[in-house]
């Protein structure tokens, strides 16, 4: 007779699904990578075939795309179970994946992780880059618990408005328009334009369209650093938000485009789904740290 599905089988698959591999699964469960092999072949005897396809990258097989969504719930209730005991004690544990975007990883995250690191020593961030796009579908799809949204509509009670991020141009420094205070978009048509092909996208034609300006760029690059060298070196200018400064090498600068358009961040859990009482205290404590 079958032996039952356990959790520790649960919570492989999930760790394989969402890092590709046995070994990186491993590196994510703090244990060994056979461990996670005779995890995952222990649950594919009790269900009777294949959860997975061991390719490089792994991916779920039909029967895998179905168990994961009920694997992840109850691995995700489980580490709700151990959150619930530790606040009940005074404190919070345990691991908080959270996503967000390029920018944000560069310049908001480092101060709300050396924030929450000093106020809960047992609890673990791990931080997920992704495009802007993405991140909520991970969200809602229990890939990560937690995420940094761009302009996320209506969120849920308890997220938290990070900020408003403002999008500007981006030049060498000695382009003829860097000195100015902020920079109409229609000044910016003798020049190639570099166009991020990432969330910011429908922000800069936003600006375009409200210029009633023309808008035709002639590259289109999807890795922002890729775009910031590709200015760095002269081939064009680019429009990308505030937050990128943390990026640019000393001899490019950020000018305010008009129209102003922003995009607002906002640190949420998940829609659908109960938050993890570590995800509660998480957003409470960046609530505080966050000017009002």
């Amino acid at each position: 007779m079958a032996s039952e599905v356990n959790l520790a089988q649960l919570r492989a698959l999930v760790a394989v699904a969402d890092t590709g591999g046995f070994g990186a699964a491993a590196d994510e469960l703090g244990i060994s990578q056979s461990a996670v092999s005779h995890a995952v072949a222990a649950l594919e005897r009790s269900l009777g075939a294949p959860v997975l396809r061991r390719r490089t990258p792994c991916r779920p097989t039909p029967l895998g795309e179905q168990v994961l969504p009920h694997a992840r719930t109850a691995v995700a209730s489980a580490a709700a179970v151990r959150a619930i005991a530790t606040r009940h004690s005074g404190g919070l544990t345990g691991t908080v994946r959270l996503a967000a975007p390029t920018t944000v990883c560069q310049a908001l995250l480092p101060g709300l992780l050396r924030d929450w690191e000093a106020a809960y020593p047992q609890l673990t961030v791990r931080v997920f880059e992704g495009e802007d796009a993405e991140l909520p579908t991970w969200l809602e799809a229990g890939t990560v618990d937690a995420a940094v949204l761009v302009d996320a509509g209506s969120p849920p009670p308890g997220a938290v408005t990070l900020g408003a991020d403002s999008m500007h141009a981006l030049l060498r420094r000695d382009h003829p328009l860097a000195g100015q205070e902020s920079i109409h978009v229609a000044e910016l048509e003798d020049d190639d334009f570099l166009l991020s092909e990432g969330g910011c996208e429908r922000h800069i034609r936003e600006a375009y369209r409200r210029a009633r300006t023309r808008f035709a760029p002639r590259h289109r690059i999807r890795d922002l650093n890729t775009l910031i060298g590709m200015v760095h070196a002269g081939v064009g200018v680019s429009v990308m938000p505030a937050l990128a400064l943390t990026m640019l090498p000393p001899d490019c600068v950020l000018v305010p485009i008009r129209p102003a358009v922003h995009r607002t961040l906002t640190l949420t859990g998940p829609t659908g789904r109960p938050w993890s009482p570590a995800v509660t205290g998480l957003l409470a404590g960046a609530a505080v740290t966050v000017p009002a």
